[in-house]
């Protein structure tokens, strides 16, 4: 949801793959959607699976990080919650693949197994480097004591089945399906006592309940704990059908289901407003809810080929049910519940507060969250390929789909490519296509704590069709469609050489995007929407078809080859030109009284963030020499200049306030601002490797990737580095470029037998 480009898209987890039970991957771009419907707008990816049989395949692998420019470890001065080690971020992986036969007309069972187990990384350090060096860090941030990746466990099989029901094979069974589960630890945002006492365990009296095993105090005197949110997910999914052949017509009937489950829990946490007295235990372990989804899909697909058609005709005709469940389930009590709603006087800061509730750092789903949700929907499409000429091929689709919460919708795809010569093809299509609003976009909803312009506040997540989102004039979220056209060329001249060069024009239409936050103290907003807001939540934010935009880019591919003997080279530069521009901003009539409030319906940061999700640009250029048993090879990737913003000072007298364009107050004179802008410039990574076959059955590799240990630019105003972390991560980076982790060293052994 936070930090992630994606926000609140309910994308396919590929980790929950296991690596060693694929065989390929296959992409279809170009008007996806008019043959695959919503999930395929931006393209299809098509995993196949191995078919194996007899032959045993282990991996065995180690990879961790050495960054000897921003670990914690390197600059250990008592102030970071734990400063972990030099190398961090330690996973170790192991898999293995096998197939088996299955009766006498061919058939197999084809098994994988992964196990995986990844450390901790830790990247936020004290260092007075920060006034000479700019890419040193200013100081921890003392709202994220604990920056950096979380620990995670997983593990998970994966089957592939075909069984021919005869020795013609006309028709076959087959089946498909795994299991994954995770589990992982991640540090939320650290509680200082000195400021917040409100989040901290107390007695009657306000007096701090101290635990030696949560809290820390750091060299300069401080106290506090950083809450950890754990997350426990299980992802199962299992598809069986029969294809065959009768009167030269393919067909194939399916049925796919796959559930995925999402719990959360919060643990070395609190909820404040429960008192009890000193030496009384308090709990620091809560079952905070969590959420699954179930989607079932029946598919039934003909196709033929006509061969006296022009040159070649290939008819495709399907049909497909779908039914989609999402629900939320509450935690336990004492994970949301506010126990103590009245003030509470805290001797250390003089004052009367309000103690916060439910677990910190990941507050519980409440029953009032829960919900259960279901739709479904039919489609049917058409799809044809036409070699009109020995020269000339012409491809359309047509896809038609009602969606129970929505209604229906159609798209079409029309492309075409044309040989030029031999060795020069030119193509080229036109299509339209969209993506339904996902259930957990429709009907999530949570209350969370969120650092946003200098505060730690109670950030809600408003449910779309909610009493908050209505009366903010939000109606029902619909689909976002499309329109897309490319053209380009393919070129080989010369044996060996391949160049695709495709541009492209992408336009879309009532983009699902997430609001900024909006206050409930609010004056200038309508006191119909404030009058919504829970008591114990200063701001409110939502999803909303806000947007329109139009991407512009440019794709260039060139591989090129050459074997002699037992030797090899392969050079293969794979770029991306693109832009994004926001056409329009759909701002309800309710949200539309002041510019700020324009302005924070879709705030400069979220367009900042959106755009970002395109880069200028992206190159990767991969050079590989075999030399008989030894492979050695590097990866060079370039990622494009991107900017971001931060929330802005909301605690100050601030002329431009956060939405518009967020402002902070500089180093050097608190009463002058500049704008919070950070600015990652281009880099480039540079990634190493070496594999060499011992025997025939054993293959090493070895390598670095990111060997220079380049980072992207700290996610800071250097006019104003008090101000360091206001960002979605906390850090001193959001998820932007390469990651933040730096140099990753691997190594890894495989058996084929």
């Amino acid at each position: 949801m936070f930090g992630t480009r994606g926000r609140g898209n309910s994308g396919a987890d590929l980790n929950a793959f296991p690596q060693s039970a694929v065989d390929r991957i296959e992409i279809l771009r170009d008007g996806a959607s008019a043959q695959y419907g919503s999930d395929a707008m931006a393209g299809v990816m098509n995993i196949i699976l191995k078919k194996d049989v007899n032959h045993w395949s282990v991996n065995a692998g180690w990879a961790g990080y050495y960054d000897t420019k921003f670990n914690s470890k390197k600059f250990n001065d008592g102030n970071q919650y734990y400063s972990g080690r030099k190398l961090d971020g330690n996973t170790f992986t192991i898999s293995a693949n096998n197939g088996f036969s299955l009766g006498k007309n061919g058939g197999f069972v084809n098994i994988s197994l992964d196990f995986l187990t990844q450390g901790k990384t830790y990247r936020q350090a004290d260092t007075a480097k920060w006034q000479s060096d700019k890419d040193a860090l200013p100081y921890i941030n003392p709202y994220r004591r604990a920056f950096g990746d979380g620990s995670v466990t997983t593990y998970g099989a994966m089957y592939n089945m075909e069984i021919p029901t005869s020795a013609k094979k006309k028709t076959t069974f087959y089946s498909f399906g795994g299991y994954n589960a995770k589990e992982s630890d991640a540090f939320a945002y650290t509680r200082n006592w000195s400021a917040r006492p409100e989040r901290f365990p107390v007695d009657v009296n306000g007096d701090l309940l101290y635990n030696p095993d949560i809290m820390r105090t750091a060299n300069d005197g401080e106290i506090y704990y950083n809450p950890h949110i754990q997350t426990h997910i299980k992802d199962v999914s299992i598809a069986t059908g029969l294809k065959g052949v009768c009167h030269k017509w393919n067909w194939d009937l399916s049925n796919t289901l796959g559930r995925n489950d999402f719990h959360f829990y919060g643990d070395k946490t609190y909820n404040a407003s429960m008192f009890m007295t000193a030496g009384t235990p308090l709990p620091n372990h809560f079952d905070d809810g969590g959420f699954n989804f179930w989607q079932n899909t029946v598919n039934f697909d003909v196709s033929r080929s006509f061969k006296t058609v022009a040159n070649g005709f290939n008819l495709g005709l399907g049909a497909e049910y779908r039914w989609e469940q999402y629900s939320i389930y509450a935690g336990e009590e004492g994970s949301y519940k506010n126990y103590h709603p009245t003030d509470v006087y805290y001797p250390n800061v003089g004052e009367f507060r309000t103690p916060a509730s439910g677990s910190q750092g990941f507050p519980g789903f409440t029953p009032t969250d829960a919900i259960v949700a279901n739709r479904h929907s039919v489609s049917l499409y058409v799809d044809g390929e036409l070699n009109a000429t020995n020269a000339w091929l012409l491809d359309g689709a047509v896809r038609f789909e009602n969606y129970s919460d929505f209604g229906s919708v159609a798209t079409f795809k029309f492309a075409t490519r044309y040989k030029i010569m031999n060795n020069f093809n030119l193509r080229g299509s036109v299509s339209t296509g969209f993506r339904a609003p996902s259930l957990q976009q429709i009907n999530f909803s949570n209350k969370l704590t969120s650092f946003s312009g200098g505060v730690l506040v109670n950030a809600l997540f408003a449910r779309n069709g909610s009493s908050i989102t209505k009366a903010a004039g939000i109606p029902a979220l619909k689909e976002e469609t499309s329109v897309n056209g490319s053209f380009g060329f393919s070129w080989k001249p010369v044996k060996g050489l391949t160049i695709t060069m495709d541009g492209y024009i992408v336009k879309v239409k009532d983009r699902v995007v997430l609001s900024g936050l909006f206050s409930a103290s609010d004056p200038t907003l309508p006191p119909s929407f404030t009058l919504q807001i829970p008591s114990d939540v200063a701001t409110v934010q939502f999803f909303a078809n806000a947007v329109n935009t139009t991407n512009y880019g440019l794709d260039v591919v060139v591989d090129y080859s050459k074997k002699w003997g037992r030797n090899g080279i392969r050079a293969l530069l794979a770029g991306n030109f693109q832009k994004m521009k926001v056409d329009d901003i759909n701002v309800p009539s309710a949200l539309n009284g002041t510019q700020l409030n324009r302005k924070t319906f879709f705030s400069d940061r979220e367009e900042a963030f959106l755009l970002a999700s395109a880069p200028n640009a992206k190159f990767n250029l991969n050079l590989e020499y075999n030399w008989k048993k030894l492979i050695v090879g590097t990866n060079l990737t370039y990622y494009g200049k991107i900017k971001l913003m931060g929330f802005g000072d909301a605690t100050a007298d601030n002329p431009n306030q956060t939405g518009i364009n967020p402002m902070v107050p500089t180093d050097a004179d608190p009463n002058v601002y500049v704008p919070e802008h950070f600015n990652f410039n281009g880099k480039l990574v540079t990634d190493v490797y070496v594999a060499y076959k011992i025997c025939k059955k054993i293959t090493v590799f070895a390598g670095a990737d990111n060997v220079l240990n380049v980072h992207p630019n700290l996610g800071v105003n250097p006019q104003a580095k008090g101000w360091f972390g206001d960002n979605e991560s906390g850090g001193p980076w959001d998820s932007v470029q390469m990651g933040f982790n730096g140099r990753k060293l691997f190594a890894k052994v495989a058996f084929n037998f």
